[in-house]
Order: C-alpha cells, then sequence, then structure tokens
C-alpha cells in the first residue's frame, strides 16, 4: 500500500482498495476490485458519487473513512462571501449564548445560565492571564534592567582596564628614561629605584590581565591567529582595549603577503646562521625594549649585515639597520671611507651587526621613551619615516600614552603618512606575529627568539 496517496495499514484492506475521482462535475468512491469490498452502511459498492458528507467502510468490518467535499464559498449580490447554512447555524448559536445581553433582549433561563457561566470562566482566564501577562512583564524590566547594569558596569570596568593600561605606559616612559640616566651616571641608587618601579609594573600589568579575563577579551571562540595580533600588538605597547576597528584583519592581510613570497624563511635562515637572534633580542632586552624589535631589521634588511640602501638627500642607508650618516654618527657608530659610495664598507661601523644593533637598541630607546611615548607601533613610524617628516606631526599631539601613538597619527595624519610608512608598520607587526609560532603560519621552524 506504500505505493496509494493514501495508505491505511489493515489486514482486510487491500493493496489498492479504492479511489476517489472527479468525473461529469462531481467526486466518486470506485472500489479497485478488492478482495473484501468497499461498503456504504450494509450496501457492498461498485462506485458512488460523493455529494457532500459520505462515510465508507473498507471490508465488512474494516475500517472506516469519512470523505467530506468542501462546497464552494457563496458569493452576494455585492460580491462578498455569504456564510454557508452550517456556518450562519454555528454563528446564531454564538451570538445567543455567549454574546453579552442588550438592554431589552428576553432570554430564558438555560441562556441566561450559560451566558453567566460563561462570563464567570471569562473572568477567570482574564485573571489567569492578566497575572501571566503583568509577571512576565515584571520579568521583563528586570531582565533588561540587569543587562543594562551589566553593560555599565562592562563599560566601566572596560574604561578602568583603559585607563590602567596608559598609566602602565607612562610608568613604561619613566622607567626607560631612568634607565637611561643610571646607564649614563652609573647610580647603585638608581639601580634600585628602577628595580621598585619594575616591581610596580608588574602589579599592575597583572591587575590589568585580570581586567582582559573578566571582559572576555581572548575568548575560546577567538582563533589562535587573533589571539597572537592581539598579544604582539600589546608587547609593542598597544592596549587589547583600544584596537581600531579592522586591526586584526589587517595585520592579517600582511601576514598572507609574508606566506606569499619566500622572503621571510629566507630572512630567519640568515639570522639564524649567522647568530643573531639572541644578541639583537638581549640588546634590546638591556635596553628595557620588547625583543621582537629583532624584526625591524628583517624589514629593513632581511638582515643582511652589508645592505646599501637607495641614496637619500642625507646619503646612504647602510648595514643592518640601515643607519643615514647623520643618525650613525649621533649615536657613535664610525663611518667609513665608503661613505658615499654604494657599496660595503668594512671601515663602517654600520656594517658591523653587533656596533649597529647596540646603537640602533639605544635610538629604539629614546624614541620610545620620548617622542613615542612608549608606543612601539609609532617607534617603527618614526624609525622608517624619518626625524625630519614625522617628528613635527608626533611632537605636536598631547605627550602622554593614551593621545600620544599610532593610531592618533592614523587618524590625524593618514593622508600624509607615506604607503612605504603604512606597509613598513604592518609588515614588522605581522613577521612578529607569525614568529610567535611559525609552525601555525605554515613554516618549518621554531620561533627564533624562543
Amino acid at each position: 500500500m506504500t505505493e496509494c496517496e493514501v495508505a491505511i495499514d489493515d489486514d482486510v484492506v487491500s493493496r489498492a482498495h479504492a479511489e476517489v475521482t472527479f468525473a461529469d462535475g462531481k467526486w466518486w468512491i470506485r472500489d479497485l476490485g478488492s478482495s473484501n469490498g468497499t461498503y456504504v452502511g450494509e450496501q457492498r459498492i461498485v462506485q458512488m458519487p460523493i455529494w457532500q458528507t459520505l462515510t465508507i467502510r473498507l471490508g465488512i468490518s474494516g475500517p472506516e473513512v469519512v470523505l467530506e467535499v468542501e462546497q464552494p464559498a457563496l458569493q452576494g449580490d455585492d460580491g462578498r462571501r455569504q456564510p454557508r447554512p452550517g456556518e450562519t447555524m454555528i454563528a446564531r448559536y454564538v451570538e445567543r449564548y455567549f454574546s453579552k445581553p442588550t438592554a431589552n433582549e428576553t432570554v430564558g433561563q438555560h441562556t441566561m445560565f450559560l451566558r453567566k457561566a460563561f462570563q464567570q470562566v471569562q473572568t477567570k482566564e482574564k485573571r489567569k492571564y492578566g497575572w501571566i501577562i503583568g509577571g512576565l512583564l515584571a520579568l521583563t524590566l528586570v531582565v533588561g534592567a540587569l543587562a543594562l547594569y551589566q553593560q555599565r558596569q562592562i563599560a566601566r570596568q572596560r574604561a578602568t582596564a583603559q585607563d590602567l593600561f596608559y598609566s602602565m605606559k607612562s610608568l613604561d616612559v619613566d622607567i626607560a628614561n631612568v634607565e637611561r640616566i643610571v646607564a649614563e651616571s652609573k647610580s647603585q641608587a638608581g639601580a634600585a629605584e628602577i628595580k621598585k618601579l619594575r616591581t610596580r609594573r608588574r602589579d599592575m600589568e597583572n591587575n590589568y590581565d585580570q581586567f582582559l579575563a573578566t571582559l572576555h577579551v581572548y575568548s575560546p571562540k577567538m582563533s589562535e591567529q587573533d589571539k597572537l595580533v592581539l598579544r604582539v600588538a600589546r608587547i609593542f605597547g598597544e592596549s587589547e582595549l583600544d584596537m581600531p576597528k579592522g586591526f586584526v584583519d589587517e595585520v592579517n592581510r600582511y601576514i598572507k603577503k609574508w606566506q606569499a613570497s619566500e622572503r621571510y624563511a629566507k630572512a630567519i635562515q640568515t639570522a639564524r646562521q649567522n647568530g643573531y637572534p639572541k644578541p639583537i633580542a638581549d640588546e634590546f632586552l638591556a635596553h628595557g625594549l620588547p625583543p621582537q624589535f629583532f624584526y625591524l631589521a628583517m624589514q629593513e634588511s632581511n638582515f643582511d649585515p652589508y645592505a646599501v640602501g637607495p641614496m637619500t638627500r642625507k646619503g646612504y642607508a647602510k648595514g643592518m639597520w640601515q643607519f643615514v650618516p647623520e643618525t650613525a654618527v649621533k649615536y657613535g657608530l664610525h663611518l667609513g671611507p665608503l661613505v658615499d659610495l654604494n657599496r660595503p664598507d668594512p671601515g663602517d661601523d654600520r656594517d658591523h651587526y653587533d656596533k649597529a644593533t647596540k646603537a640602533a637598541a639605544e635610538y629604539i630607546q629614546e624614541l620610545y621613551s620620548n617622542d613615542a611615548q612608549a608606543s612601539g607601533l609609532l617607534v617603527m613610524a618614526c624609525y622608517n619615516w624619518g626625524e625630519d617628516q614625522v617628528l613635527p606631526m608626533v611632537r605636536a599631539m598631547p605627550a602622554n600614552p593614551r593621545e600620544r601613538n599610532f593610531w592618533r597619527l592614523l587618524g590625524e595624519h593618514r593622508e600624509k603618512i607615506p604607503q612605504e610608512t603604512y606597509d613598513y608598520v604592518f609588515y614588522i607587526v605581522s613577521a612578529a606575529v607569525i614568529g610567535e609560532n611559525p609552525r601555525l603560519f605554515g613554516y618549518e621552524f621554531e620561533n627564533p627568539l624562543k
């Protein structure tokens, strides 16, 4: 019976027992030669018209099936649908027994009794659902108030965490300045003061991390790659709670650029073969800076200590850190006899990676603690763009970490910032993200700074 439109699982019902068809303007029930027959009452039929409602029985003692023909809607003179006779009768009963009595209406005791009973039921239902609706409204108000309270609490926590972060960055600026003074004076008292400041800084960072956990900034749903982007930005002095919209996606875009070429793997191979990662990282750590500034040298020269850049109005930039002559002299590097030639120069300190790295760390520390206000990304922009172009814009911003950072520079001067500098910053940040876990990004080596 499964091939039939209506299948009835019964022993007396044949596989194809009967069918309903439409012919000559009416519906018919027709037996299909079933073994046990089709019956209307006690009469076995072969075929019979269905006028309104017809009950058939499949077999002498089988299941009954009620067939009903839907009556077409009646239309009045105005074209509107008119109720069928059965509908009219139901409507009259509803109006008689369940409507409110009119002023001059006379009804019997039975009708009055039914109306009173119906009104009592209505009153009870209204009270019942009134309490339910009232309770739901109250619950909605409570839930709404709680949600609003939670939103305000979260907003307060975010604001407090941001305040704590920028206080921490202000302390970074103070520590860097004290360290520079102590390094010049070799004061033992100054060294003890630095130790106290660093302890205070660690306590502040622990508190900030607790806020991040409470606010679920690093949610379980976030990919490991996106988490690394936030962590590296934090390493370079930017708050996870104050990132501009689209920052993570932009860093990921530059990661794909690294992955699309062999440059990253080759540069890291060069650095490791020549033993550069540890001494470079140690030099930056000794200056209180993130060792991830290691990747600035990769962007500048691919760790080539004899790299020579294009000619600039201040001369050739040379060496792993691409110092121009003026900046090199400022940070104690001796210029060689080939300073004006586009070629490596063994007599130039810029071509000695250890001396150049020490000078780079001092230069970056000065930018970090003064002009960049502990914003590592702003340091990168200043390093690339050149002091004469970028520093006047930077120094025009308020001298505090909240209002002087790379995001503020972008917001106020994006049309003036060269695309080269924009790319430079994001290439370094994205390289540092890859470096935290190269295998996550498809590279066959470990973190070079591990």
